[in-house]
C-alpha cells in the first residue's frame, strides 16, 4: 500500500484517538487493583506526563468514574487529593449477567424457599470443590496450592493474585464477577471461604480480612500455616 500524506495524517489521527482510551483503561485498572492514588503517583506508575495524568483525571471525574478524597498531609502544606473508583467506575468491570442473576435468585427463593437456595449453593460448591481439588492434586507445599488456587480464581474473573506477607500469604481478589449474586445471597461468600479452607488443607489457616460486601474495595484472604 502506498502511503500519502493524507494516509499518514489519518493514521496519526487514529493513533491520537486511541491513546487516551488506552490510558483511561490503564488508569481505571490501576485504581481498581491498587486503590486510591494521587495524580502524581498515577503519572509515575503509568509512565505518562503529569499534564497527561491531570487531563485523564479530569476526564474521569467529568464522566463520574472516579471521586476524590483529601489525604492528611505528611508535613506542612495542604492535604493532597487522592482518586479512587466511584460506583460507576466499579461498574466498568463487568458483573457477569448481573440483572438476570438477581432475578433468578429471587425466583428460586419464591419457588423453593431458603432450603432451595441452600441446595443451589451446595451444588455450586460441590462442582467447584471437584475442580479445585483435581487442579491442586499432587501439590505438596502450601505455597504451591495457594498459587494454584489464585490461578484458578483469576481464570474465573476474580483478578486474583498472591502476595507474601511475612510468614503468611495474601490471596487477593481485586474483582468479583458474581458480586450481584453475592449481594442477593451472602451464602455464596460463606461457601467460598469454606471451600478455600478445604482445598488448602488442614495445614492452612484461612481467614477473610477484607470483604467487598462489607465496604472494602476487594476481598483479601490471609493464609497461614496451622500451628
Amino acid at each position: 500500500m502506498k502511503y500519502t500524506s493524507k494516509n499518514l495524517d489519518n493514521q496519526s489521527t487514529l493513533q491520537t484517538q486511541q491513546v487516551p482510551s488506552a490510558t483511561t483503561d490503564r488508569m481505571l485498572m490501576r485504581l481498581k487493583t491498587q486503590g486510591a492514588a494521587s495524580t502524581a503517583t498515577l503519572a509515575q506508575e503509568l509512565d505518562i506526563t503529569a499534564e497527561a495524568a491531570r487531563l485523564q483525571v479530569q476526564k474521569l471525574l467529568a464522566e463520574g468514574l472516579i471521586m476524590g478524597s483529601a489525604q492528611a498531609p505528611s508535613g506542612a502544606g495542604r492535604p493532597r487529593q487522592h482518586w479512587e473508583l466511584s460506583e460507576a467506575g466499579y461498574a466498568r468491570f463487568p458483573d457477569a449477567h448481573k440483572e438476570l442473576t438477581v432475578q433468578l435468585i429471587g425466583s428460586i427463593r419464591t419457588l423453593f424457599g431458603e432450603q432451595g437456595m441452600d441446595k443451589l449453593i451446595a451444588q455450586r460448591e460441590n462442582e467447584m470443590r471437584g475442580h479445585y481439588l483435581q487442579a491442586c492434586a499432587g501439590l505438596s507445599s502450601l505455597k504451591s496450592r495457594v498459587e494454584r488456587l489464585a490461578g484458578l480464581r483469576n481464570a474465573e474473573g476474580y483478578m486474583a493474585r498472591v502476595e507474601k506477607q511475612g510468614k503468611d500469604w495474601l490471596l487477593i481478589e481485586d474483582h468479583c464477577p458474581i458480586c450481584a449474586a453475592a449481594r442477593s445471597c451472602q451464602g455464596f461468600c460463606r461457601s467460598e471461604l469454606d471451600l478455600f479452607r478445604e482445598v488448602l488443607g488442614s495445614e492452612a489457616t484461612v481467614e477473610r480480612e477484607d470483604h467487598l460486601l462489607s465496604g472494602a474495595r476487594r476481598c483479601v484472604y490471609r493464609v497461614s500455616k496451622s500451628a
